[in-house]
């Protein structure tokens, strides 16, 4: 082997070096994006002095307060970090327990996470700070329809008030209560035609629009997952754009939407809807997609299943892997 490739083999393995392995020396960020969305991996965030995961098995979301917390759901609860990654409070138990997608909202100076929860086949609404659940929305029986399963996956809210919420393991209904709970309507259905869901998995309100409407993460539908915009009274608007992967989630802020791929990457999109950064990219199809990767494989600016994102008030990312270990990573924004 000549000098060159040695170094280039040298480089490749330095880079896709595990977790566990660049601990034994000093784990250094990663670039990744370009451009106006360029972004450093922040090694270690949010783990233990151990360096070990303290959140558990994830499949949720991430939510940022008005003070800058970070907020992420977990089999176990929520827990909540700061911004350099330490412990602040957590809510855990059967009440808090396996929240798939969340929101936050300031009403009234009161903060308060609007969860999905597909597993307790219910919508929930609780004081970010206190803990204290204010409202359930379990399957609405005066809509009329008779379901054999209500597996809610995600969860937004109008200016209003009004609550959606979707439906995505089973009926890809979206339901639509007003901010009492009370049953108002729902749309959708489940298949692969221009206005139905197959896996209607995230959802959140597009602010980027005036006036603000719903924008969907359609999954699994086919040919390709899409992401595709409804009004707030339910009516099919257009579709925004397909061909990525399997879109989980949506979070907005500003002119930009982050949307993570549960096979392994962030998209960025701007107001166009034209991709400006694919984050995080996993080139290996036995990684990419798999909930089963354990710490010690993580690899730093690497993702696997990503589930969750949402932006801080600086446009920092904060990034949920669906793992069986509890990753979470804070992605900072190079100005």
């Amino acid at each position: 082997m000549n000098r060159s490739m040695s170094a280039a083999v040298l480089l490749t393995l330095g880079l896709a070096l595990p977790v566990c392995a660049q601990e034994k020396e000093k784990t250094k960020p990663v670039r990744m994006g370009c451009g106006h969305m360029t972004f450093d991996t922040v090694p270690g965030w949010g783990l233990s002095p151990e360096g070990k995961s303290v959140i558990g098995p994830c499949h949720g979301s991430v939510v940022v307060d008005k003070a800058g917390n970070i907020y992420t759901s977990a089999h176990a609860g929520v827990y909540v970090f700061s911004p350099d990654g330490k412990p602040v409070r957590s809510f855990l138990g059967d009440k808090y327990s396996d929240i798939h997608d969340m929101k936050i909202r300031d009403e009234d100076g009161t903060e308060f996470i609007y969860g999905a929860r597909n597993a307790n086949a219910e919508g929930f609404k609780f004081n970010a700070q206190t803990g204290e659940i204010v409202l359930k929305l379990p399957f609405p029986e005066a809509s009329g329809l008779k379901l054999t399963a209500f597996s809610p996956t995600a969860i937004t809210v109008a200016p209003n008030g009004d609550i959606y919420l979707s439906d995505g393991y089973a009926s890809n209904h979206i339901f639509r209560f007003d901010q009492t709970g009370k049953y108002l309507s729902h749309f959708g259905t489940k298949g692969n035609g221009l206005k139905e869901f197959n896996t209607a998995h995230g959802m959140t309100l597009d602010t980027r629009y005036d006036p603000a409407r719903l924008l969907i993460c359609d999954r699994n539908h086919q040919p390709k997952g899409r992401l595709v915009h409804y009004s707030l009274d339910g009516e099919f608007i257009d579709e925004v754009v397909t061909g990525l992967g399997m879109p989980t989630s949506a979070q907005v802020q500003g002119d930009f939407v982050s949307v993570p791929d549960l096979q392994g990457r962030l998209v960025i999109l701007d107001k166009n809807n034209i991709i400006m950064a694919v984050l995080g990219h996993n080139p290996d199809p036995a990684k990419g997609g798999n909930y089963n990767v354990p710490q010690d494989q993580w690899i730093e600016g690497i993702f696997s299943g990503t589930h969750g994102s949402s932006w801080d008030h600086d446009g920092n990312l904060y990034v949920q892997d669906w793992n069986v270990a509890g990753r979470i990573m804070k992605l900072l924004r190079v100005k």
